[in-house]
């Protein structure tokens, strides 16, 4: 077969030896880190939202499917319901993306310093530790792709078709988890028609492995086609508010994402799967990560979107690099490096008034201070509110980040449950007709749109960390209105968003 398919030069069928040793304890090594780390900050804005979503267990929810919300109920009930509980799952997806990223290595023929190597560039780059630290759908994502990476890379080696029913079944749990394993489909297909071997698109088992997906994920299919498939529409608002800000920053966040310290690895599994007679057969992995890069650019998502194949092309340079290695001493060097500045920019080691220096850079880590404070904060407005007005008022908040804080902190604070018209806070309302105010309404930042659906707003408390950290809600004002303009029942559709 020659590079598109047409001359034959087949594929190996023999593996090296894994290097289970080394590579479970580089895995064991980075989920103890995290969960060491764990609880140093609070929890981020989304996992306030996936605990809320949790209480709310369905098939799909207006801006994802059920996966990572019923993660999120699990972990915590399982391991308790702070921080650490809830990112015990994470830090186990993070390490077995470790082994995951070795064992592709390994498939492309990658001895044990070659497979350490993609195990150790895997747990030191800034993505996968950040994912790591908290419960996020991009957590499950990077583990489910770098298992389908692995499935792919053993059916394009071994040239047996059956494999697409295990691909297919992977990829309907990841559509469970995010729809966008549908990009790296729609990437890696025609990469397999141009550049071979084209054999493995044949017979029936490929349309059985798609079969098999679309009935694992046929429940959240459903549930998205009832409702209208609203999951297009919150794409569309990210695409509209963020596409051309992702689009300027693909190229230097995805060097980011990895670590620059990486590049030459990755650059070498980009030369290797394009021009090595060894691995001609793993050429539409090269090909399908670059055709992905386009149609992340093309759709304006977000950067990392592209990381999990970006791993796989780091996996095939790494036998090169390591067989040209004469002393482990600088490698090991700059791994530390890396993963020494990886860890102070995505992990809570600095204390939390220092988050300023690293937060600019990576803005989830200040995401992770203040909810407890903006709690309190709007206790302050409640407190303002007469006793024999308070079965009639109602705490507003405008995003899902703020709704999920005050679910969580306000019941001890004597807070009655939050209303929100962020994502699928929208369908766990409205409030009834009957709540006519006052209204307590926080948001971080102006926004008319919803201002203007209260009536006689003043200021009655401000969002304050204690800290110092510059976030959404640092400084957010808290507002008393005296009511709705309308009944909820009619403004409740003027109050969604999504993005």
């Amino acid at each position: 077969m020659d590079i598109r398919g047409n001359a034959s030069v087949p594929a190996p069928t023999g593996l090296p030896r894994a290097a289970l040793g080394p590579v479970l304890g580089l895995a064991g090594a980075v989920a103890a880190l995290q969960l060491a780390l764990a609880g140093r900050y609070g929890f981020h804005r989304d996992e306030l939202y996936f605990l809320s979503a949790g209480r709310h267990l369905a098939w799909g929810y207006v801006d994802q499917p059920p996966l990572t919300p019923l993660l999120a109920r699990a972990s915590t009930a399982v391991f308790g319901g702070s921080p650490t509980g809830m990112r015990v799952v994470a830090a186990l997806l993070c390490a077995a993306t470790v082994v995951l990223i070795a064992l592709a290595a390994r498939e492309l023929g990658a001895h044990r310093a070659g497979q350490v190597l993609a195990a150790a560039g895997t747990a030191v780059s800034a993505m996968v530790l950040a994912v790591g630290h908290m419960l996020s759908t991009a957590s499950f994502d990077l583990f489910a792709w770098a298992g389908i990476g692995v499935l792919l890379l053993r059916l394009l080696r071994t040239g047996e078709r059956r494999w697409w029913v295990a691909v297919g079944a992977a990829v309907g749990v990841a559509l469970l988890n995010k729809d966008l394993v549908l990009l790296l489909a729609a990437a890696v297909l025609p990469a397999i028609a141009l550049a071979g071997p084209r054999e493995v698109l044949r017979g029936r088992w490929l349309p059985l492995g798609a079969a098999v997906a679309l009935l694992v994920a046929a429940p959240n299919l459903y549930w998205q086609a009832r409702h209208g498939w609203p999951q297009l529409t919150v794409a569309s608002g990210i695409s509209d508010q963020d596409g051309t800000t992702n689009r300027l920053t693909f190229v230097p966040m995805q060097l980011v994402y990895l670590s620059p310290v990486l590049i030459p690895i990755w650059l070498a599994g980009l030369r290797r799967l394009r021009s090595d007679p060894e691995v001609r057969w793993a050429r539409p992995i090269g090909y399908g990560y670059l055709a992905l890069c386009v149609l992340v650019l093309v759709l304006g998502g977000k950067p990392y979107y592209a990381l999990p194949p970006l791993l796989l092309v780091l996996a095939a340079g790494c036998e090169p690099v390591a067989r040209r290695l004469r002393s482990p001493v600088r490698p090991v060097a700059a791994l530390l490096v890396a993963a020494l500045v990886n860890c102070l920019i995505t992990l809570p080691v600095l204390p939390e008034r220092q988050l300023a220096a690293v937060s600019w850079i990576y803005p989830e880590s200040a995401e992770q201070v203040g909810w407890p404070e903006l709690t309190s904060a709007v206790a302050t407005g409640w407190e303002q509110i007469p006793p024999g007005d308070r079965a009639r008022a109602v705490v507003f908040a405008t995003d899902y980040g703020e709704a999920g804080a005050l679910a969580l902190y306000g019941p001890r604070l004597g807070l009655p449950a939050p209303y929100s018209g962020h994502m699928s806070f929208t369908d766990w309302g409205p409030p009834p007709d009957s709540a006519t105010g006052p209204v307590l309404l926080v948001r971080p930042a102006p926004y008319p749109e919803v201002e203007r659906a209260f009536t006689g707003c003043r200021q009655v408390a401000l969002v304050d960390n204690g800290r110092g950290v510059p976030n959404e809600e640092q400084h957010a004002p808290v507002l008393l209105c005296s009511g709705p303009v309308a009944p909820w029942s009619v403004l409740w559709p003027r109050l969604r968003h999504s993005y």
